[in-house]
């Protein structure tokens, strides 16, 4: 047996947090065949525990950065940012997993250990700097997604819901990789800044502008902006809440990474090209998904179309460009998935067991029967309208400004005019709360006490950090070197 030199060794410390998150899930996978069903909260708790071990890794640069698999993977503040950002969104999304699912006696061990694979998916993502790492990546993420989108297999709505996944984030997975093969026959190259060097020299630019469209619309569904959204209402609507807070939130965090990667690093100087595809995807986007979400009495499929609004204004800073721009869309991705994740944690922590919360009439009168549980829910849709001083909007402000530098004042406009309508079908729950009288005899939110204490937290942290956002958007500033 030869020994594996010190050196290289060394060489893999950047890896160091991912290394963490695949040997603990890997035992975690090995534990839980030893454990019965009552057991294995002891399972649940550990993933929980090892998401916020990895988060602290990151947070305190243990292992430092570097480039590393020779030169396929980048360990930089832009990915620590979002790593950061993606352990903790899943380890939030795991304590509303435990009892949600327990008390419909669906929980499965492996339910957590696809969560962390999905996790390790997203970070590898983030950390992408070539072609292949980023569809190895987004593949391992796509697949547990997919299967914790159908676990409860007999419910008709999350067969149908994991069906209609699968079919068109193949498809999506198809045109990424399609634009990517362009992209490298116009190149002759994996790596991502060796692309962009060769990018402005190549003689093969209409392949290379084509593979470019392919991208972008590879990440267009990958985001679920319009009109590559077909499957986001369905998927959120029929999957398990807690599985749709998990999807809902962390991979938007994750596809911003790919975006970023793939655009800005990859394809930087043909940024003209695809300035104005994002430009155009995030004016349809707005469109559809404020205009859709309106006509809704569905809250988990309001969320939906929501999203494809909200990936909308994310667009706005990504088709301002350069540094400013950046930072803006990833400080309004970090946001989102915060106020996604509160969103739908209501849901969660509204339901029972035989009742799932997820009609807007099941919201009538909730001031009278419940207050605490009716002023969290109004903090989190006045955020998510983008209402001052919540935390919404300073990142709708940072992305409307970074549409206006960088000479897209049309698209600003677009924005500010469906902003003002967006916040129509938010405080439209707003009013049912509080306005409205219940219909009939509706069954009492969850007691569980963990989970309510985090969904409270989740829901107070829109407004205070409203009153401080300037830490997390220097963070953000940070990264791209501003």
């Amino acid at each position: 047996m030869t020994a594996v030199p010190l050196r290289s060794v060394a060489e893999l410390m950047p890896l160091l947090p991912e290394l963490v998150l695949v040997g603990g899930a890997f035992a975690l996978l090995m534990l839980d065949l030893f454990l019965s069903e009552r057991q294995r909260v002891a399972t649940h708790l550990l993933s929980i525990a090892l998401l916020l071990v990895v988060a602290a890794l990151v947070v305190f640069g243990v292992g430092g950065h570097g480039s590393v698999l020779s030169g396929m993977f980048v360990r930089d503040v832009v990915a620590d940012v979002l790593k950061v950002g993606l352990a903790v969104l899943s380890a939030l999304a795991m304590v509303y997993l435990w009892p949600y699912m327990r008390e419909r006696g669906l929980y499965k061990g492996e339910m957590s250990i696809l969560m962390l694979f999905a996790v390790l998916g997203m970070m590898l993502l983030v950390s992408a700097d070539s072609l292949v790492m980023v569809y190895v990546g987004l593949e391992m993420l796509a697949l547990c997604s997919y299967a914790l989108v159908a676990i409860d297999r007999d419910n008709p709505l999350a067969s149908e819901a994991g069906i209609k996944y699968f079919v068109l984030g193949a498809l999506a997975s198809g045109l990424l990789l399609y634009g990517l093969s362009l992209v490298y026959g116009a190149t002759g190259t994996l790596g991502l800044h060796e692309i962009a060097a060769a990018a402005s020299t190549t003689e093969s630019m209409t392949m290379l502008v084509t593979g470019v469209a392919f991208m972008v619309a590879g990440i267009g569904f990958k985001f679920g902006a319009a009109p590559f959204h077909m499957w986001l209402p369905d998927v959120y609507h029929g999957a398990p809440t807690p599985i749709t807070l998990f999807i809902g939130s962390a991979p938007k965090l994750a596809a911003f990474g790919m975006t970023y990667r793939l655009l800005e690093v990859a394809v930087g100087p043909l940024q003209d090209h695809w300035q104005i595809m994002l430009a155009a995807l995030a004016t349809l986007s707005l469109a559809i998904g404020n205009l859709g979400a309106i006509m809704q009495t569905n809250l988990k499929r309001l969320l939906a179309y929501s999203t494809v609004s909200h990936v909308g204004f994310l667009f706005l800073g990504f088709a301002g460009g350069g540094p400013e721009g950046f930072a803006a869309a990833m400080f309004y991705a970090l946001v989102y998935a915060l106020m996604a994740a509160a969103g739908f944690g209501a849901i969660v922590v509204m339901s029972s067991r035989g009742f799932e919360a997820d009609r807007i009439d099941d919201y009538k009168g909730l001031n009278a029967r419940n207050p605490w549980l009716a002023g969290m829910v109004m903090l989190v849709m006045f955020s998510m309208a983008g209402v001052p001083p919540f935390l919404g909007f300073w990142a709708k402000l940072a992305v409307l400004r970074a549409a206006i530098e960088g000479d897209m004042m049309w698209l600003a406009i677009v924005g500010i005019v469906f902003a003002v309508i967006g916040a129509f079908y938010y405080l439209k729950v707003v009013k049912v709360m509080y306005f409205d009288e219940p219909e009939g005899e509706v069954p009492a939110p969850s007691s569980n006490r963990p989970m309510r204490i985090v969904f409270g937290v989740n829901a107070v942290a829109l407004l205070a950090l409203g009153f401080a956002w300037s830490p997390i958007m220097a963070w953000c500033q940070h990264a791209f070197g501003i």
